[in-house]
């Protein structure tokens, strides 16, 4: 098999797999508090805008967190669901099995279309942003959550000094994530007009470095990048993680921050009669609010 193309950074045969053994093994959901707080946010940004969208899509929104904002927000007359994994359906009376990267939908035939939290693993973001833009009709709406900038960055900074030290070399553990401005100008290049964007950065805390990991695994989203090693991380690597991740990121009770950026992105099908676009926060409360509660059970 040859090398993976650079332009594909992330397995998602993988990232799959992960998702299907842990959203199914979970106990309860509890490291889902992240996806229904981008929901609840985006679904506050959609309350907002002054018209009603008939056909609107759900685009692999995981467990219909987002569907239900959709719902709920009175703009949507119709939610069509999209994801790529089947058992994520279960229950959705309009839905479609398909890949975010190879869309189902014909040119011009939706007027919404919402992404709550996966962009940040998908391997052609400028592909998808075009299918999106080719499958709104004029004056259709596209909204994006997505995680970036500084996202677990003190993971990162953690397990890369302490894989340097143990073994005199590094492998990528953390996937790179994207700046606003950079997601600003796919939008732009897609042909979408208006875009807007901004970012939440929240900060979540945990006791320690294995309870992190433990959220991240049930979320799903635990390494899937193409150039990560193949070789299994021994107990001393994380051990010494977590010890540099105390030392550098941790507050005076002893417990650990984790970044998580969440950049929050709008753009319009373009046409002669365009409404103004999403002002950046002018959702009725805030992403760092509804988290607050998370905060409180973890500190």
């Amino acid at each position: 098999m040859s090398d993976p193309s650079p332009s594909m950074p992330f397995d998602r045969a993988l990232l799959d797999r992960r998702r299907e053994r842990w959203f199914t093994a979970a106990s309860d959901d509890s490291a889902a508090f992240l996806m229904k707080a981008v929901a609840a946010e985006l679904t506050e940004r959609l309350a907002v805008v002054e018209r009603r969208f008939a056909v609107a899509v759900d685009l692999a929104g995981h467990r219909g967190e987002m569907a239900a904002g959709m719902i709920a927000s009175g703009r949507c007359d119709t939610v069509l669901r999209i994801e790529r994994m089947p058992f994520l359906l279960d229950g959705a009376e309009l839905a479609v099995v398909a890949d975010e990267e190879c869309l189902p939908l014909a040119p011009e035939s939706v007027d919404l279309v919402v992404s709550c939290l996966s962009l940040q693993f998908v391997n052609d973001v400028p592909g998808m942003l075009a299918q999106i833009r080719r499958a709104l009709r004029p004056d259709g709406l596209f909204l994006a959550a997505f995680l970036g900038g500084e996202t677990l960055s003190e993971l990162r900074t953690a397990l890369l000094h302490a894989e340097s030290e143990i073994t005199g070399g590094v492998s990528p553990r953390v996937a790179p994530f994207a700046e606003i401005r950079e997601a600003g100008g796919l939008l732009q290049r897609a042909g979408f007009a208006l875009p807007v964007g901004d970012v939440d950065r929240l900060t979540v805390r945990y006791d320690n470095l294995f309870a992190l990991a433990a959220d991240i695994r049930a979320m799903g989203a635990a390494n899937i990048l193409q150039e990560r090693s193949r070789k299994p991380a021994g107990r001393r690597l994380f051990l010494r993680a977590a010890e540099i991740y105390a030392e550098r990121f941790a507050d005076a009770d002893g417990r650990i921050r984790a970044t998580f950026d969440v950049m929050h992105l709008s753009g319009w099908a373009p046409h002669e009669n365009q409404q103004k676009p999403l002002r950046p926060g002018s959702a009725k409360a805030s992403l760092a609010a509804a988290l607050n509660d998370r905060s409180s059970d973890l500190s």
